[in-house]
């Protein structure tokens, strides 16, 4: 079918946890992406049960209609009042604040962001018993159903970090496993992940590697003056870039690949293949 000309171009937002976005509009076409819950993305056509969706970084995929809602007012979902976002690895809904009545109402990946309810105004709150709970916070989703979230596994207002900061963060994810297409914590590809650890600095740069290689936002350096921080591109020839990871410091990087054990790992620039496949090494503006 065709997009009525009202909602193409419109706001939804994604309400799976993780949703694959398709090369085409069937789930027999390859994986090229993923976005993540409450993802405010555009709608561009649509195609029986399927829809064409561009993401916040401008990556374009095929998705299951039944996983976007419509926004039908304000610019998209979490973006206005207060807002929380997830910093654990994963973290789980609960319908009430508590882990041991109920199991999670779904998982959810980090980064997702999510609005938050001040319970002391929901109409209902005291009969519902949805008061005060320390340690957990009152959340809207955007399915719209209201549900809880341990605060221990959120953040508010979170800050751009630091390259050692990001490098941090990008070893919390060590034995994460590698997912073609993946970009989440429920399992990343290579550029996925370090398009994630760039992002935590405050900077959007392209999904593909060739394309973050490419990027006017990096300026090429030489491998003898890397810096911690500095992306590492690998493949057969700098026009045939395959691989991605980024430099940690003492000739070591950390990438996620299918090379040996399929996880995020931290790899020797010197040892094989590595050494041999080094064809670009960029630096972030």
């Amino acid at each position: 079918m065709c997009v009525p000309s009202a909602l193409a171009g419109n706001t939804h937002i994604i309400v799976s946890p993780v949703e694959n976005m398709y090369s085409g509009p069937s789930d027999q076409t390859d994986v090229v992406s993923q976005a993540i819950y409450g993802s405010n993305v555009t709608l561009l056509s649509a195609r029986g049960e399927w829809s064409r969706i561009e993401t916040e970084d401008h990556y374009r995929g095929w998705v299951p209609s039944r996983h976007l809602r419509l926004i039908q007012h304000g610019a998209g979902y979490a973006t206005s009042g207060e807002v929380v976002q997830v910093e654990s690895l994963f973290a789980n809904i609960y319908r009430e604040p508590d882990i041991t009545r109920h199991k999670p109402v779904l998982t959810i990946p980090f980064e997702t962001r999510l609005e938050v309810i001040q319970t002391e105004d929901a109409a209902d709150a005291k009969q519902t018993g949805k008061g005060s709970h320390e340690g957990w916070l009152y959340v809207r989703l955007p399915d719209k159903r209201d549900e809880w979230i341990q605060a221990g596994d959120v953040v508010a207002d979170p800050k751009p970090l630091s390259i050692p900061e990001s490098i941090e963060l990008a070893k919390r994810f060590l034995g994460i496993p590698y997912l073609w297409g993946g970009s989440s914590s429920f399992g990343f590809d290579c550029s996925g992940f370090t398009q994630m650890l760039v992002r935590a600095r405050g900077i959007t740069m392209p999904r593909d590697a060739d394309k973050q290689a490419a990027w006017s936002g990096v300026i090429p350096v030489d491998r003898k003056n890397l810096q911690p921080g500095d992306l590492l591109f690998f493949g057969a020839s700098p026009k045939n870039i395959t691989h991605t990871g980024m430099y940690i410091g003492d000739g070591q990087f950390i990438h996620d690949t299918t090379t040996g054990h399929p996880v995020v790992q931290i790899s020797h620039l010197d040892d094989q293949p590595w050494t041999k496949l080094l064809v670009a090494s960029r630096r972030v503006k």
